[in-house]
């Protein structure tokens, strides 16, 4: 089955986990420091766990002591911002170009070495390939 913004929730909802769905499809948020990938540095990049969409290299991942992997930087086109007003905050969140499976979200507290950007993404919603 090819998983992109056409995929139904009932779709969504035999392929994904009961977590992973409730990160990706109803935009939930793992606990901090519970995740696969909060302190994995292998060399790859980051999959959407949804559909499989490229989002992120291991060299733009940082330790941001968070709680959630953090990245400075997601692979062009890769990603969408919107506006997220919800939970009583003013917030960014970061949604998978491909299926809209959400991410995380993205704050103005990164590394200002680098884009001065931190994409604070739940692991579950991520998936590791290691580098050949």
């Amino acid at each position: 089955m090819k998983k992109d913004k056409t995929t139904s929730e009932q779709e969504w909802q035999q392929t994904l986990t009961p977590a992973e769905y409730y990160v990706l499809r109803e935009k939930g948020t793992e606990r901090p420091f519970t995740g696969e990938y909060n302190d994995f540095y292998e060399k790859g990049t980051y999959h959407c766990a949804g559909c499989g969409q490229k989002l992120f290299d291991s060299d733009t991942k940082f330790d941001s002591h968070c709680g959630w992997p953090s990245f400075d930087k997601a692979i062009e086109g890769s990603v969408i911002f919107t506006e997220d007003l919800s939970h009583g905050m003013k917030r960014v969140e970061v949604t998978c170009s491909n299926c809209n499976g959400h991410l995380g979200h993205i704050f103005p507290d990164g590394p200002a070495e680098t884009t001065g950007m931190r994409y604070c993404m739940n692991s579950i919603s991520l998936k590791f390939k290691r580098e050949e």
